[in-house]
C-alpha cells in the first residue's frame, strides 16, 4: 500500500476516534474513505515506524508527506531545532508540525498546530472548548498560564487551565493537538 497524505491523515483520525466516533465519520466522508482505510493506515503507519528499513526522523515523514511547506528555526532551551510544517486539507487552518532534534535523526514532537496567519477561534470560557475547535497553543494562550500534564498515551497531551473570568479549572485533552475534551479535575 502507497503511504501518502490522504492515508496519513486517515492514520491522525484513528487515535481521534476513540472520543469523537461521530467526527472521524464525517471526515471519513469528507475524504470519500471507510472504516476500513483507517484501520489499514493506522496499521501501515505503525509498521513504517516499528520497522527496521524504514528511515527514522525527518526523513520518515518526508516520504510520507513530501517536503514541508515551511521549515522553522525554534529555540528549546540552549537547542535551536527545526520545526516542519505540513498542510492538512481536512484541517485548512491547522498545520501538521514536526519537532526535530539538530540533525533531523530525532523527532521530539509531533502534532497540530494552527497555521501561521489563521485565526484562532475566540475562547474565553469553557463552553468555547469544543471538540476540534482548537490546538494547545491556542487553548495555552488564552488561559494562561497553563499548566502542560504528562501525556496519557502517545499522541496525546493535557493541559490544566484555569478561566480568569469564573476561576473554573479544567483539564483540556488532546489527541496529536487537537481539542478532544474537557474535564474538571
Amino acid at each position: 500500500m502507497a503511504f501518502g497524505l490522504p492515508q496519513f491523515q486517515l492514520m491522525l483520525l484513528r487515535r481521534m476516534a476513540d472520543h469523537h466516533p461521530g467526527l472521524v465519520d464525517d471526515a471519513l466522508r469528507a475524504l470519500g474513505a471507510s472504516h476500513a482505510d483507517l484501520r489499514e493506515a493506522h496499521r501501515a503507519w505503525q509498521a513504517r515506524l516499528r520497522s527496521r528499513t524504514y528511515p527514522g526522523g525527518e526523513r520518515g515523514y518526508r516520504l510520507a508527506l513530501g517536503p514541508p511547506v515551511a521549515e522553522v528555526e525554534r529555540q528549546v532551551g540552549d537547542l535551536t531545532c527545526r520545526a516542519l510544517l505540513w498542510p492538512l486539507p481536512l484541517w485548512p487552518d491547522l498545520r501538521f508540525e514536526v519537532l526535530c532534534a539538530p540533525g533531523g535523526t530525532a523527532v521530539w514532537n509531533e502534532w497540530l498546530v494552527r497555521a501561521p496567519g489563521a485565526a484562532p477561534p475566540p475562547l474565553s470560557g469553557v463552553e468555547d472548548l469544543t471538540p476540534w475547535s482548537c490546538v494547545v497553543d491556542d487553548v495555552a494562550r488564552a488561559f494562561p498560564p497553563a499548566a502542560p500534564l504528562p501525556a496519557d498515551a502517545p499522541s496525546r497531551a493535557r493541559l490544566a487551565v484555569t478561566v480568569p473570568r469564573t476561576g473554573e479549572r479544567v483539564v483540556a485533552h488532546f489527541t496529536w493537538g487537537l481539542l478532544q475534551f474537557v474535564v474538571a479535575p
